[in-house]
């Protein structure tokens, strides 16, 4: 019997799209959807209404009959070039448009190209395609039983759904710890899918000149260099080079993770503008954004934590299972198949620790992007948070006092933790007595037992995480071989004037201002003397774009450095205007004088002039350099966020009441980006804690599929964050700093969960998922025999 279909996808999985539609109602502005060039064609996706069939037919004549419809694409189409099918950057193959059979509903089937946007769309509804419906596995479990359907048949002999097992630590000494444990705790934890619903979605507009040979594609995305160099391997065959690829990315309306993979709506558009020499545009709407594009999450764990009756922490034991959909096509550049999970230990520290993962197939799209996390950094975190409160609570001892006893000291930094990372710098009890401090945990505490007292649902909870982020030393990173360093060029013009270059892409967290600051402090040139520019593959360095939080702790190293650089040369210009020796020379920001003599002096502007008109014999003209730069470590940001809680006992709506975050990024370059970023980071953090989850039946069909039924936070549902900082350096970073842009989003979810399962631990209740529900927690609460 053939499932039923979501209503979002309907039959076919569009419903006409006329230009009173607002899914294509948008504001001006620099972003992909505002290029537009002569001749431009319209692609537009036809899409499975299926989780998992065989496709017998795809009859496009009612199609090709409509005025304007040029072509249908297909599988079959794109097989002739080698082009049906693509690698991910784990490795794994991924399906542009399927040959026989779809594997998750929502995937691409065909595609329609068409003189209009509308008229593609009323192309995608006439497509008719004959399905026979295959057995649907959505359970990551159930995937891994013997009798499991094999769902990767087009790989040779495969003969389950299982990816890839992964572990890491030491086993032996963690079991031996275990046994010889007086207290151990261990809960099932599942973190569900969620999507970055980023404010625009993806798209693209690709144009191939066939006079030049050269192709251009404007495109969402947050690591141009890597596209280009990634659709060159892809398509080198058929004539598309690297250097006659140019990627540009323009503004881009939020990323989040989720604009770092190559989709195939891409691949078909620059197939399609190849084959035709005409510029064609491919813009998702939001229900396809939200339906097919990669997800994040989907973690089902089990977790184990040993420890003293005392409270002292010893061992970490988890076994995970990793839904990746059909294919994995993480947005992952580490060297562990499951990203940096491993930083799961967190701000203790433990004597020993393992951890095992097994990657699964299942009838879903492809999933895990780093939501505004470093690659699995947001399960790692919540994990250990959730976990650290179960044994205080187990304990009896205070949440705080508990976390207190157990963290790294700030003597043991550099500390190389149970599981192999090497933590730069941290003061983690300080960030935790100012959070205390901030919020008044001891009022708090007596507060919330006098309301109990009165049948009243108060919790407090904290989450005391690390980050760990910066992607780029090449010995944990690469993308397809490619070592993850990224770039600055900096220019200095005869007047004065700097253009910066970078290797990274903005998608809103201020790269221009911060970016330009730096080479003013650097520098002494005034801020707005510098231009930044970035996103462009012809003009821009190579660098591996921007995700992971790691513009500050990489590019903004690499401009410091070639800042530095400037500043050298510059020193040999101004002793050689000032008759000088350049050891005799000082440095303010701005300009060189003579010790002892402040009016025997050359401004930067003075010196950028010389080294055009007037530099030292011998030398070079010109003011610039470039650096690329390869960290030697990660970066560890850290904070300890304190929530509190009130639980309607009517309705078990969940009402944040206050909320105190304390971040350590290190020195901070520009404090309002940083609040900015955190407070959208909290944001992002308070969703999936109490809203976002994105869920599928048995058939495959999705439940989520439009903003209807997946729940974002506006700012009615936002409570007012209250922030604070310490400040606790990196000492092999230029500048100090760490990085902070998903701090906020790793640490905030755990927060709120202890502190609703704080007010419900008299209840009985040991633990509650995420999303934390009014539905879920009114069922704890008639279940435990609480009424309203």
């Amino acid at each position: 019997m053939a499932p039923k279909t979501s209503p979002e996808i309907g039959g076919m999985g569009h419903s006409v799209k006329r230009k009173e539609d607002p899914r294509f109602l948008r504001g001006q502005g620099n972003y992909v959807d505002d290029v537009t060039l002569p001749g431009m064609l319209y692609l537009d996706i036809v899409r499975s209404p299926y989780a998992h069939a065989t496709i017998n037919n795809i009859d496009s004549s009612k199609a090709l009959a409509i005025p304007g419809v040029l072509a249908v694409i297909t599988g079959k189409d794109l097989e002739k070039y080698n082009l049906h099918w693509m690698p991910t950057l784990m490795s794994d193959t991924q399906m542009v448009l399927p040959v026989e059979k779809v594997m998750y509903q929502a995937q691409e089937v065909a595609a329609v190209l068409a003189t209009d946007r509308y008229i593609a769309a009323d192309g995608v509804e006439a497509v008719e395609i004959d399905y026979d419906p295959l057995p649907v596995v959505v359970d990551p479990k159930k995937a891994l039983l013997p009798d499991a359907p094999v769902l990767r048949t087009d790989k040779k002999d495969k003969k389950d759904n299982h990816i890839w097992h992964w572990e890491w630590g030491n086993r032996d000494a963690t079991d031996q710890l275990f046994r010889e444990a007086e207290v151990t705790v261990k809960e099932d934890i599942y973190i569900p899918r969620i999507h970055v619903a980023s404010i625009e979605t993806c798209g693209c507009v690709a144009h191939f000149d066939k006079v030049k040979g050269k192709l251009t594609v404007w495109m969402t995305t947050q690591a141009p260099h890597a596209i280009r160099t990634v659709f060159a391997l892809v398509a080198g065959h058929v004539g598309l080079s690297e250097e006659k690829i140019q990627i540009i990315s323009p503004d881009i309306g939020g990323g989040f993770g989720g604009k770092v993979p190559v989709y195939p709506g891409y691949v078909i558009a620059v197939a399609a503008s190849v084959l035709t020499g005409k510029p064609v545009k491919w813009i998702e709407d939001r229900m396809e954004n939200l339906q097919a594009d990669s997800f994040a999450r989907d973690y089902h764990i089990t977790a184990e934590l040993a420890g003293k009756k005392d409270g002292q922490l010893t061992a970490l034991r988890i076994k995970t299972i990793a839904d990746h959909g059909y294919t994995d096509a993480a947005a992952n550049p580490s060297k562990f198949p499951a990203g940096l999970f491993h930083v799961c230990t967190g701000s203790y520290d433990l004597k020993a620790a393992h951890v095992e993962v097994d990657g699964v197939y299942t009838n879903k799209p492809p999933g895990g992007i780093a939501y505004r996390c470093s690659f699995r950094v947001t399960e790692a975190v919540h994990t250990i948070e959730r976990m650290a409160d179960l044994m205080a609570h187990e304990l009896k001892m205070d949440p705080a006092e508990f976390r207190m006893k157990n963290f790294i000291k700030p003597e043991q930094f550099p500390y190389k933790s149970a599981l192999d990372w090497e933590y730069d710098s941290g003061n983690y009890g300080a960030a935790l007595q100012l959070a205390m401090d901030r919020i008044g945990y001891a009022d708090l505490k007596k507060e919330q037992a006098e309301k109990r007292e009165r049948g009243e649902l108060m919790g407090i909870g904290i989450s005391s995480f690390t980050e760990i982020v910066g992607a780029g030393p090449s010995k944990h990173f690469d993308i397809l071989g490619l070592k993850m360093f990224d770039s600055a060029e900096i220019r200095v013009h005869p007047t004065g004037k700097v253009l910066a270059r970078f290797g990274t892409k903005s998608q809103g967290q201020g790269h221009e201002t911060t970016y330009a600051q730096i080479v003013a402090e650097e520098l002494g040139f005034p801020v707005d003397s510098v231009l930044v520019e970035e996103g462009d593959t012809d003009t821009a360095p190579y660098g591996l774009g921007t995700y992971a939080s790691r513009s500050t702790p990489v590019a903004a190293a690499a401009c410091a450095i070639a800042c530095r650089k400037i500043k050298d040369k510059a020193r040999k210009i101004a002793a050689y205007l000032l008759e000088a020796h350049e050891e005799d020379l000082d440095w303010e920001p701005g300009k060189f004088f003579v010790k002892g003599s402040p009016d025997r002096a050359k401004t930067i502007q003075e010196i950028s002039l010389a080294a055009y008109t007037n530099h030292p014999p011998g030398t070079e003209a010109g003011l610039e350099a470039v650096n690329y730069y390869d960290p030697p470590n990660l970066t560890y940001p850290f904070g300890s966020y304190i929530c509190v809680v009130d639980i309607d006992k009517g309705t078990g709506e969940v009402k944040v009441r206050r909320f105190v975050a304390v971040d350590d990024c290190g020195n901070i370059i520009n404090p309002m980006i940083v609040e900015g970023q955190i407070h959208g980071g909290l944001t992002m953090g308070l969703g999936p804690a109490l809203y976002e989850e994105i869920q599928y039946d048995e058939s495959g069909n999705i439940l989520q599929g439009s903003f209807m039924n997946y729940l974002l936070p506006t700012a009615v549902e936002t409570p007012n964050w209250e922030t604070d900082k310490t400040c606790t350096p990196s000492p092999h970073h230029p500048l100090g700093a760490k990085g902070v842009g998903e701090s906020a989003t790793v640490g905030a979810p755990a927060a709120i969960v202890n502190a609703v399962v704080d007010a419900l631990w008299h209840l009985g209740v040991r633990h509650v998922d995420i999303p934390i529900t009014s539905a879920k927690v009114w069922k704890l609460l008639r279940d435990a025999g609480v009424r309203g």
